[in-house]
C-alpha cells in the first residue's frame, strides 16, 4: 500500500490544486477533509492543478470524523507534519500505511487532531522562521517516505 497525503479543512485552493498535481504526478491518493476555505470545485482548484485535475486520484471526505474512522478501519498510520515536534521528518520511519497530514495554512490543526498522530514530524530549518508552504513541505516528506517505501518504482 503506498504512502497517501491528506489535507485537513484546506484554505488555499492554488495549494490544494498544486497538491493534487503532485498526487498525479507521483502516484500518491489525496483525501481532502472537508470542510474547505474555498468552494471545492475544478474552477478552483484549475490555477494550481492545471490539467493535471483529471489525473489526480483523491478522496473527498465530509469530516475529520468521518476521515479517522476510515483511517482506523483501514489500519492507517496518521503522520502529522507539524512545527510542534522536535522529531525530524528525515529521521522518521515511513511505511506503505502512512496517511501524511497537512494541517490548514492558517491555523494547522486542532489539538484533538494532533492528538490521534501517530507520529508527528517537522522539517529542520532555521531558528526563527516559522513554517514552510503547505505545498512545498509535503513534496519534502513525501518524497522521504516514498524513497523509504519504494514507492517511486514503476514511475519513470
Amino acid at each position: 500500500m503506498p504512502v497517501d497525503l491528506a489535507l485537513y479543512q484546506p484554505d488555499i485552493a492554488q495549494n490544494t490544486g498544486t497538491l493534487l498535481r503532485l498526487g498525479a504526478c507521483i502516484g500518491v491518493v489525496v483525501h481532502i477533509i472537508h470542510p474547505t476555505g474555498f468552494a471545492f470545485s475544478r474552477k478552483e482548484l484549475k490555477r494550481g492543478g492545471l490539467d493535471y485535475l483529471d489525473a489526480a486520484d483523491f478522496v473527498e471526505h465530509d469530516s475529520y470524523a468521518h476521515f479517522d474512522t476510515w483511517r482506523r478501519e483501514m489500519a492507517r498510520r496518521l503522520v502529522l507534519l507539524t512545527t510542534k515536534t522536535s522529531e525530524s521528518v528525515y529521521d522518521a520511519t515511513y511505511t506503505g500505511d502512512d496517511i501524511l497530514l497537512l494541517g490548514r495554512e492558517s491555523a494547522g490543526v486542532p489539538d484533538q487532531v494532533a492528538a490521534d498522530a501517530d507520529l508527528r514530524v517537522r522539517i529542520p530549518m532555521r531558528p526563527g522562521l516559522r513554517s514552510i508552504n503547505v505545498a512545498i513541505a509535503a513534496a519534502l516528506v513525501l518524497g522521504e517516505a516514498k524513497r523509504q517505501t519504494d514507492g517511486f518504482s514503476g514511475l519513470t
